[in-house]
């Protein structure tokens, strides 16, 4: 069942650091569900063949027909793909573990950073949001997310070496920028896994934003158990536990998110 089309396009926010474990997929699906609990009509793509996003939002990647590979392949239209999650504003893109073959298979094609972009196309204006969760490298599926979107996020783990990296990526958008998608901005930087016990999170939170000023988000993410046992339940944490640190940390992204005046 898809939404009733309106005017305005849907605002595509790509979170992406091409270090793993920074809580990329983490922030992917918590932010899409909280956006659609703030009823914002939302689609979380899985960019990632590692599909971490698929499972953690409750979906059975082996009862899959299609998934995002079909798509971007040309095998399918976008609204063979679409399914629903849990919140009845939020629906998903799938992935699987196919999806790794889009780089090779497509590495000779014209127009290969554009697929994601013109699979996106017919249905950007049935969402107030889409977010793209990445794999944790710069492959031509991250060229592809970036080139779609109008706004990058980047996760920032609060441990050592944490910026180390974060200037290639910044390389990388201007890159991106140049040859495919003028008008990319970067939405923010999202510090994640902070731990207040540790003098380490408090220098790195510090660093980041003396060097960043104001593309550092005023919400930070908390080291939480919760946050982490919830991909296991299929849910993202505020279903799996509302009054937890980390639901209330996204919730508060997501507000951050709905005032960011980066343009559609």
């Amino acid at each position: 069942m898809f939404y009733v089309s309106v005017a305005a396009m849907a605002r595509i926010i790509c979170i992406a650091n091409q270090k793993g474990g920074v809580g990329k997929t983490t922030t992917a699906v918590n932010l899409s569900a909280a956006l659609a609990i703030f009823e914002k009509k939302t689609l979380l793509v899985d960019c990632d063949p590692q599909a971490n996003a698929t499972t953690g939002i409750g979906l059975d990647k082996t009862q899959l027909k299609r998934t995002l590979y079909h798509g971007m392949m040309g095998e399918a239209g976008i609204h063979e793909l679409i399914a629903d999650s849990e919140i009845e504003a939020l629906k998903v893109l799938p992935s699987r573990v196919e999806l790794i073959g889009f780089d090779i298979e497509m590495l000779s094609q014209p127009g290969r950073e554009t697929t994601l972009k013109r699979l996106l196309a017919p249905v950007g204006n049935l969402f107030d949001f889409i977010v793209i969760d990445c794999p944790p490298s710069l492959s031509l599926l991250t060229v592809n997310a970036m080139t779609a979107a109008d706004a990058l996020l980047i996760p920032l783990q609060c441990e050592f070496y944490a910026l180390e990296g974060l200037s290639q990526l910044i390389q990388t958008v201007q890159r991106i920028r140049r040859s495919f998608n003028p008008q990319l901005q970067i939405a923010g930087i999202l510090l994640t896994m902070f731990d207040k016990r540790t003098n380490l999170s408090h220098q790195v939170a510090e660093d980041t934003e003396t060097h960043f000023k104001d593309l550092v988000f005023k919400t930070i993410i908390p080291r939480n158990v919760r946050l982490g046992e919830s991909p296991s339940f299929g849910k993202p944490i505020l279903l799996y536990d509302a009054a937890s640190v980390g639901s209330q940390s996204y919730f508060s992204l997501a507000q951050e998110i709905m005032t960011k005046p980066f343009a559609n």
